[in-house]
């Protein structure tokens, strides 16, 4: 058997590794096995899991009904390509259960292996939506500062964080930005700063060049920034009058990690299209959606969208999707969320009190920590040492454990995490 030192060297020596510097491998934490929200490494060290890896585990780690799923439509087809008239019957009811749980208006499902795919896919879409429809003059794309859309041409493109983008040369064009929706950063009034700004940049360019605006209901990697109150509903507002296509990114947000199946049910909005990945199978099989809306199939009503990757509406992925929706829903996992995330803000709130903590903040089970100053990757290393996985993400730290999550195993979480982060600045 070989020994989990053996394994760190092989690792270093064969892997690169994502977000890791090339040509100085780190040491790797090797995780064996894991139960609900529980992680172990190959020496037997037990972890709690307050990030979900990057969040896209609500039903909790070891479901072995999730498995039995995956090894039966293996056994009777395991992959067959949908492209063109070809579909198998797992895509098909998963594409109907999504519409039935998605917000008004949704009434078709492209799938995809994950988001940045999906993120591809509903820009390309708009994109060809105008053109057939006769304003091929509609190419621009408006994104949030503080976004992530994903790391293909048009995802990282969108991507308002820009370290991310650095040293890949010309990405995709006319994406315009606008500031970050965070009301910290634009005072009491930030949801009428942020609504001007979209105004004047769309008069700047002309409503009539722009195809999408695309943005996240909560910020994800941007550090779980919840919008200003009364933002949603009035940047729907302006899109609308503007005649501008909104593609709302629930990479991070559906299935329940709002305490909602979509975080647009909680915001009010009403998307032309949602893309959705992560949650949709707990990161059991890769696998994503879009979710189209029915403005964008009127403008590309008769299109051929040239537009595919090879697993497409993968039936593994399909059936996994279904019974992980169905224990999502007998658990009533969204309102453990409600809970749940209600007493861990319960917990981190008095962080504020420290000169070091800017703002904790947070909607359902998915919580930030800003710092001022302090190293965040300090106080990540740090819980890891006493058994607690959290991720820092710039200049905060950010949770979002399994919705299975124990209350006992919850408290564990903060106390470690509210021990770290008092000791930051010392």
């Amino acid at each position: 058997m070989t020994s989990t030192s053996e394994l760190a060297a092989l690792d270093r020596r064969t892997l690169v590794h994502p977000h890791t510097t090339i040509g100085a491998p780190a040491e790797p934490l090797i995780l064996d096995r894991g139960e609900g929200a529980l992680l172990w490494d190959t020496e037997g060290r037990q972890y709690i899991d307050g990030t979900c890896g990057l969040w896209q585990c609500p039903v909790g780690h070891g479901r072995t009904e999730l498995a039995d799923v995956a090894a039966e439509q293996i056994r009777r087809l395991e992959f067959y390509s949908s492209f063109g008239d070809y579909s198998n019957a797992p895509s098909i009811r998963l594409a109907e259960r999504l519409l039935s749980l998605a917000p008004a208006g949704l009434e078709r499902v492209f799938f995809t292996n994950g988001g940045s795919e999906g993120n591809e896919t509903a820009i390309k879409l708009a994109r060809l939506a105008f053109h057939h429809a006769g304003s091929p003059e509609r190419t621009v794309v408006l994104a949030r500062t503080g976004g992530y859309h994903g790391m293909g041409g048009a995802s990282l493109a969108a991507t308002g964080i820009e370290g991310l983008r650095a040293g890949f040369g010309p990405l995709l064009p006319d994406v315009e930005w606008l500031g970050k929706p965070h009301a910290i950063e634009h005072g009491p009034d930030a949801a009428d700063v942020l609504v001007a700004e979209l105004e004047e940049r769309i008069a700047e360019i002309g409503a009539h060049r722009i195809a999408a605006f695309i943005g996240e209901p909560v910020l994800g990697v941007g550090g779980m920034v919840p919008p200003p109150d009364g933002y949603w509903p009035r940047v729907q507002e302006v899109l609308r009058r503007n005649g501008i296509l909104l593609i709302v990114d629930e990479i991070v947000t559906a299935f329940g990690r709002t305490g909602h199946w979509f975080g647009s049910r909680h915001y009010g909005i009403e998307p032309d299209m949602i893309v959705t990945a992560k949650g949709i199978t707990s990161g059991y099989v890769p696998m994503g959606a879009v979710l189209i809306g029915r403005r964008v199939l009127e403008l590309a009503d008769g299109a051929t969208f040239l537009h595919g990757f090879t697993y497409n509406g993968h039936p593994v992925g399909a059936a996994v999707a279904l019974a992980n929706i169905d224990i999502i829903e007998r658990e009533n996992l969204l309102m453990r969320a409600r809970v749940l995330g209600a007493r861990l803000r319960e917990r981190l709130d008095p962080l504020t009190e420290l000169p070091h903590v800017r703002e904790v903040r947070g909607v359902g089970l998915m919580l930030g920590i800003e710092f001022t100053d302090v190293p965040t990757a300090s106080v990540q290393s740090g819980c890891r040492a006493d058994g607690v996985v959290v991720r820092a993400s710039g200049t905060s730290i950010v949770l979002s454990p399994p919705l299975v999550i124990t209350e006992e195993q919850l408290d564990t979480l903060a106390d470690v995490l509210c021990r770290h982060v008092a000791a930051a600045a010392s």
